[in-house]
């Protein structure tokens, strides 16, 4: 059985090799490892031209949105936030486009830490620009905690109905998308898990399951891309 090609979003970051120092598409590797792990092909996609992300998508048989820089607040209606880094315009609006597109076409989507906020972006949805502020507490910044999850979700069918996570975070979601619904919390109730309504895998985790031993979800991902 042919092994599900599973496209992977990226930055374009100043890299240097040798006495090179040029842009260059970079990928955190444990993407690719925990999709080859899973039994899927990883292909790192450059944010490039938006117009072509249809191109994209017709060579592949699922989409892994990964983690990264805040989204730049204008994208759902709020001020840019100084406290941080300064937004990657090019990336957002690849991704966003991508979204869409893998979301129109119902391809496998698994979209990871920013690339949940991506994903809730692109469907009409909001962030909270930085989150401390509205907690009043700095736990999504850095310190390990409980995420608790619905058996009846995508996310919990594949994972259990919790999991400890240690996933840092200033922004997070704030109005769902259109057909989202929230499936996952942490214990002061900001979302930490989604998945799209009708779709036969689209969902979002405010953790990164790339890291550590538990390739859950990376499964869950590469067995929806399998093709029919």
């Amino acid at each position: 059985m042919a092994r599900p090609i599973i496209g992977i979003t990226s930055y374009l970051e100043a890299a240097r090799w040798g006495a090179w120092v040029r842009e260059a598409v970079v990928s955190p590797q444990g993407y690719s490892r925990a999709v080859e792990k899973a039994g899927g092909v990883p292909v790192v996609l450059p944010p490039l031209l938006p117009a072509n992300v249809d191109d994209h998508l017709r060579g592949l048989d699922g989409v892994l949105l990964a983690g990264g820089i805040e989204v730049d607040p204008g994208l759902y209606g709020e001020s840019r936030e100084p406290r941080v880094d300064d937004p990657q315009a090019h990336r957002d609006r690849f991704e966003i486009a991508l979204a869409k597109a893998a979301v129109a076409a119902g391809k496998p989507v698994l979209a990871v830490s920013r690339g949940m906020h991506v994903l809730n972006v692109a469907l009409g949805g909001s962030l909270i620009p930085w989150l401390p502020d509205v907690v009043a507490h700095d736990r999504h910044t850095g310190s390990k905690h409980t995420v608790i999850i619905s058996v009846s979700s995508k996310i919990g069918k594949a994972v259990g109905d919790r999991i400890e996570v240690n996933a840092p975070h200033h922004q997070a979601v704030k109005k769902l998308g259109q057909g989202l619904l929230a499936v996952a919390w942490a214990d002061d109730q900001i979302v930490e898990g989604v998945e799209l309504q009708g779709h036969r895998f689209c969902v979002g985790v405010q953790w990164h399951p790339e890291r550590g031993a538990d390739n859950r979800l990376m499964e869950a991902l590469v067995e929806a891309a399998r093709p029919f």
